[in-house]
């Protein structure tokens, strides 16, 4: 290996170990993999096999998530959190100690370095190394399709002499997008005390969904209150099954998370971590909903007193970057029996209705409570006749008409959710019947 590839490749280590902020950019399988072939390169063996072999697992990591080396560390590096990223979201530039503005500057400049060693370049020391006849395979994609801002900010970056000199851009982007899981998913669930990434998110769009036109509105409106920095409602969507609830609270994602939207799904039985959940939310740059699908307690449910806390407030101060909304069959969210009714007996509590109160008014706790009739006939078709014309179903209105009806007399009854699930099979149906036709 000649000296200037060697010096090369040992300039880029040094690059790696400098690394004072931004060191989990190179986490994964493809910046391990990165690490891994460099230290093969510096280190090779006669035959040069170790780099091969090194060579071999970084471009199957690459071929993997379809990136190139740049894009890659790229997104890295606008999705990292650290020190650094966390607290410029909320505190002016010239205010963090200068030493951590220091750091993350000379470290930007080192991940340039390591951005520009394309994999090409790696194939052609590889090559040196090993005296192979020709150049391996190397990994590119000529374009990354992605987020329009992250492609804007890719091509800044790639405009300057010097990455540290597009720092407040950086900056602005952190602010905008947040960092980590936040940055790099619009949906989560809350899983065993912590956050969990959810890659492929329901797709369902607001636009699919018709009929309850007012409780819509309403909704959206409170969400655009949330996300124009406003004390956004709390909400509770109360109603018959099947009748859209859910997919309404999770249709707003589609329409709002390139604007900071975020959805954190926690199910009834982690309630109690509610709490721990909205400060994990506070003081960062998107606006979260939490969502609590199918809600209902009971008696003394731990997690009856947690969304209580986090509904009415505490000695903490709510955050106005959360809300809840919470679906759910039934108006009273607390089971009442009979037998709870007062009744005077020794015993009992003395001042028995102001718990029963306690209990049936709980659901007036959220600020706005959007409620969800069962579907007429009418309302069922109008539906159907909307998801077969998104759907591209060529059917006669009479024979589509008596399908449904059929289906709904068989299914489940008229809903928002048994119209879907008919158009869903009517297309596979006649998918298949129409392929089988031209056979």
């Amino acid at each position: 290996m000649v000296i200037s590839t060697t010096a090369s490749i040992q300039l880029l280590e040094c690059q790696l170990a400098s690394l004072l902020l931004y060191q989990c950019v190179l986490c994964g399988p493809v910046g391990f993999g990165f690490v891994e072939l460099l230290q093969a390169l510096s280190h090779s063996d006669h035959q040069g096999l170790n780099s091969l072999m090194a060579y071999g697992k970084w471009f199957k990591a690459l071929a993997e998530i379809n990136q190139s080396w740049p894009d890659y560390l790229l997104s890295k590096v606008l999705q990292d959190d650290n020190p650094f990223t966390r607290q410029v979201q909320s505190t002016p530039l010239g205010d963090l100690p200068p030493a951590l503005v220091t750091a993350a500057k000379q470290d930007l400049q080192a991940l340039q370095s390591l951005c520009q060693c394309s994999s090409k370049q790696m194939a052609v020391w590889v090559q040196e190394i090993s005296d192979l006849p020709h150049t391996p395979a190397h990994w590119h994609q000529e374009q990354y399709v992605g987020l329009s801002e992250f492609v804007s900010m890719r091509e800044k970056l790639q405009k300057r002499e010097n990455w540290a000199d597009a720092l407040e851009d950086l900056v602005a982007y952190y602010r905008k997008h947040g960092t980590g899981k936040f940055a790099q998913y619009s949906a989560l669930r809350w899983h065993s005390g912590e956050l969990i990434g959810i890659a492929h998110p329901d797709a369902i769009a607001l636009q699919e969904l018709v009929g309850y036109q007012s409780q819509k509105e309403a909704l959206v409106q409170n969400t655009e209150f949330l996300l124009a920095g406003y004390r956004a409602l709390n909400v509770l969507l109360y109603g018959s099954r099947g009748s859209g609830k859910s997919s309404l609270v999770k249709a707003l994602l589609q329409k709002y998370s390139e604007r900071g939207l975020r959805l954190v799904e926690v199910a009834k039985s982690d309630l109690q971590d509610l709490p721990v959940i909205v400060e994990q939310l506070r003081d960062t740059p998107q606006k979260f909903i939490i969502f609590v699908d199918d809600l209902s307690f009971e008696e003394d449910d731990d997690a009856f007193k947690a969304l209580k806390v986090v509904l009415e407030g505490s000695i903490m101060e709510r955050p106005q970057n959360v809300v809840v909304y919470a679906t759910s069959n039934r108006r009273h969210l607390v089971r009442e029996f009979f037998a709870e009714r007062p009744r005077p007996q020794d015993h009992d509590e003395v001042h028995v209705w102001d718990t029963l109160q306690e209990k049936l008014s709980f659901s007036d706790r959220f600020g706005l409570t959007l409620t969800f009739e069962p579907a007429d006939q009418d309302t069922y078709l109008v539906i159907v006749r909307h998801l077969a014309t998104q759907a591209r179903i060529n059917l006669a209105e009479e024979e589509l008409v008596f399908r449904a009806l059929q289906w709904a007399t068989r299914n489940n009854g008229r809903s928002g959710r048994t119209a879907r699930q008919f158009v869903d099979f009517l297309r596979a149906e006649l998918a298949i019947f129409d392929s089988n036709y031209h056979l």
